[in-house]
């Protein structure tokens, strides 16, 4: 397998302007449109997110939700969300060649503090879910 990546799913487009972090972790896709208190990320399962198995290394699938969650408290507050505390249940396997399709919201904030919650899944199954706590930062220039 290469690092040919198949369209994504509907609604998908590639993201930009990333994080060198994520940046080499990706490429990631995020929905456009769609149900405006939620927000979509997703990733095609390529060889360097894979454990020896085949299978996406549970690593991966933390930083996904990670980010995704931060994008959910950042899009309901308007400001950065440093994350605290992020919670991940695996909850069955993702493998390479497959889209890894997430979905988050902010549960609430106060106001130095978002909470969030989210769920990935490949192949129309729940393979992660994740809820964190984000301190809220004020953006630069």
């Amino acid at each position: 397998m290469d690092d040919q990546i198949p369209e994504p799913p509907e609604g998908f487009v590639a993201s930009e302007l990333r994080g060198p972090f994520s940046t080499h972790n990706g490429p990631y896709f995020h929905r456009v449109g769609g149900d405006p208190d939620t927000v979509g990320q997703a990733f095609y399962a390529l060889p360097r997110h894979a454990n020896g198995l085949g299978l996406v290394h549970g690593g991966m699938l933390s930083a996904f939700m990670d980010g995704l969650l931060a994008m959910a408290v950042g899009r309901g507050t308007r400001q950065v969300a440093m994350t605290i505390h992020l919670s991940t249940d695996f909850l069955h396997m993702a493998r390479l060649g497959e889209w890894v399709v997430g979905e988050a919201r902010m549960t609430r904030a106060t106001k130095d503090i978002g909470f969030a919650e989210g769920v990935a899944r490949s192949r129309g199954v729940d393979v992660v879910r994740a809820s964190g706590v984000f301190k809220l930062m004020a953006r630069r220039g």
